[in-house]
């Protein structure tokens, strides 16, 4: 699928489950007890475990390859937390494709949750050849 700027991708729901938290962090190897111990999380001044970065970057990274196909290939990930994502609440991903350049394509994505806006940044995709 090729890019065109201001396309606007479809958004995507992603369900924040206790076992997606702490799956992500244990898969990205961040033990910080904040992201699978909610005891901990609470003494913390959390009022449960949160997702990580890294987790975070992920899912941004499957949004935009999903959308633009297998051949897709990320480039450059830049993200900025915001409100945490808690177990029980849904995270919506919307993303626009802001340039492209040849097979380059730069895509804003948002995360917005119950609480506020999660994350926002870009990703950068080299295209696959036309269909």
């Amino acid at each position: 699928m090729r890019g065109v700027a201001g396309q606007a991708l479809p958004s995507l729901e992603i369900e924040i489950t206790r076992t997606l938290v702490v799956a992500g962090a244990i898969a990205s190897r961040d033990y910080q007890d904040v992201h699978h111990d909610p005891e901990l999380a609470r003494r913390r001044g959390s009022p449960d475990v949160f997702m990580n970065i890294l987790t975070t970057n992920g899912l941004v990274g499957r949004y935009v390859t999903d959308h633009f196909g297998p051949a897709a290939v990320v480039r450059k990930v830049a993200i900025r937390l915001g409100a945490p994502n808690y177990p029980g609440d849904t995270m919506v991903l919307t993303g626009t494709v802001e340039a492209v350049d040849g097979r380059t394509a730069t895509v804003r994505v948002i995360g917005e949750n119950g609480i506020g806006r999660h994350v926002t940044g870009t990703v950068t995709v080299t295209l696959g050849e036309a269909e």
